[in-house]
């Protein structure tokens, strides 16, 4: 919301359901506040009934979900412009299963896998890898359907708990079991117009919940981009062997992919290889990326529903952005919500400072805590280290019970460029 309102295009900017942190945003060029709606992200007839009645002329779908469930189709047959892939499209993201027979079918690096519905074949692979494995749920789980196992013991409870004891139900119906490659893990994001994909600058999130990457996956607990761990030139490499058949795979098979895709990548000896896809902006990458992008936002996904982003070239600032997530004590377990946040209007004076609200809500004149993940301090500096210590100052600034952020975001490429 923060990178659309910036746009000289827009007259009106509403969001359902929002949060306590976009009902504050205001648009550039009018000043209009943005309207946060209390419809659901998943209510589609709800959201297409709000699209109608606002006269909307484009809707930017930001979760999962709603992709899943077929938004972009059916906002389409009412004849409403929309951005985002449709439900063909979003099983990159929507099925695990789906994306690792494409990538085998197109060539696409990636690990060695299995695909399975019953435990005691599943285990039976795992013992091939000899438990060094991650057991992934087909279908979405909040970022969370994916365990990480070292050894043939924690392999089986992982199976175990996925397929038999059903802890993702339906979502955890087929797995996909992948061998553990070694090497460092980035992100990559492409924007696409169903022909043509603009790839971005590399991110790395940090996906366990505590430092030095340990804990259970989260949803991603910080960001920081660019990465040195990928030159202009192997970056570009990397779009040669992973983007380039992905597109050909999706002309074959008449996937009309308009949006975001966005592959985790492994960096092992062999070059990089596909850990899974996405098709939406990653969270926390985008918080990186939006503030370093120069382009206009709504340009951007204008031309990408129009299937015209040859036309543009992507702008970034050569400034190197960080981002530390703030969540709730406990996650990604069970937490308390409700807990009152303090020290953000201080940190909104901060120069190149952006707080980005995810689990928080507005309870009275308090902002208040409303899920796992709260907050996504961002900071832009000239270097990583700059970046950093901004950052982490201004997370010093703000306070709730309970709560906790990992102290070494970035540290990894400190030193390795």
């Amino acid at each position: 919301m923060w990178k659309l309102a910036q746009s000289p295009h827009l007259t009106q900017l509403w969001c359902a359901p929002g949060n306590g942190g976009i009902a504050q945003e205001r648009l550039i060029h009018r000043g209009a506040p943005v309207a946060c709606v209390s419809v659901g992200a998943e209510d589609v007839p709800g959201l297409l009934g709000l699209a109608r009645e606002k006269g909307a002329d484009l809707t930017v779908v930001g979760p999962d979900n709603p992709l899943a469930l077929g938004i972009v189709d059916q906002f389409q047959r009412s004849g409403l412009r929309i951005w985002g892939p449709n439900r063909k499209a979003a099983e990159f993201e929507s099925s695990k299963v789906f994306a690792q027979q494409f990538m085998g079918r197109y060539g696409i690096p990636t690990a060695r896998s299995g695909t399975f519905i019953s435990a005691e074949p599943a285990k039976d692979f795992a013992t091939t890898l000899e438990g060094g494995c991650a057991v992934k749920a087909d279908g979405l789980a909040l970022g969370k359907g994916v365990l990480v196992c070292r050894n043939l013991e924690e392999a089986t409870q992982a199976i175990d708990q996925i397929l038999v004891r059903k802890s993702f139900g339906e979502a955890g119906a087929r797995i996909v079991i992948q061998e553990l490659l070694a090497g460092t893990e980035v992100s990559l994001h492409a924007l696409c117009d169903g022909q043509v994909a603009k790839l971005f600058p590399t991110s790395q999130d940090h996906k366990r919940a505590l430092d030095g990457d340990q804990g259970p996956n989260t949803g991603g607990m910080g960001a920081y981009s660019p990465t040195p761990f990928l030159s202009d030139a192997q970056l570009a490499e990397a779009g040669r062997k992973i983007i380039e058949p992905w597109l050909r795979g999706c002309a074959a098979e008449g996937i009309d992919f308009r949006g975001i895709l966005y592959p985790g990548l492994m960096l092992t000896r062999d070059g990089p290889k596909v850990l899974e896809f996405n098709a939406r902006f990653g969270d926390p990458e985008t918080q990186v990326y939006l503030p370093r992008l120069e382009n206009d936002l709504v340009e951007l996904l204008d031309a990408s529903v129009r299937g015209e982003l040859n036309k543009l070239e992507l702008r970034w600032s050569p400034s190197v952005a960080v981002c530390v997530v703030m969540a709730s004590g406990g996650y990604p377990g069970s937490y308390v919500k409700g807990k009152p946040i303090h020290g953000l209007e201080a940190v909104a004076r901060l120069a190149n400072t952006k707080v980005f609200h995810a689990g928080t809500a507005q309870a009275g004149d308090q902002v208040v805590t409303s899920g796992g993940r709260v907050l996504g301090v961002t900071t832009w500096a000239e270097d990583l280290a700059g970046a950093r210590q901004a950052a982490y100052a201004a997370v010093n600034e703000i306070r709730f019970e309970g709560a906790q952020f990992r102290r070494d975001i970035g540290v990894k490429a400190i030193g390795a460029g």
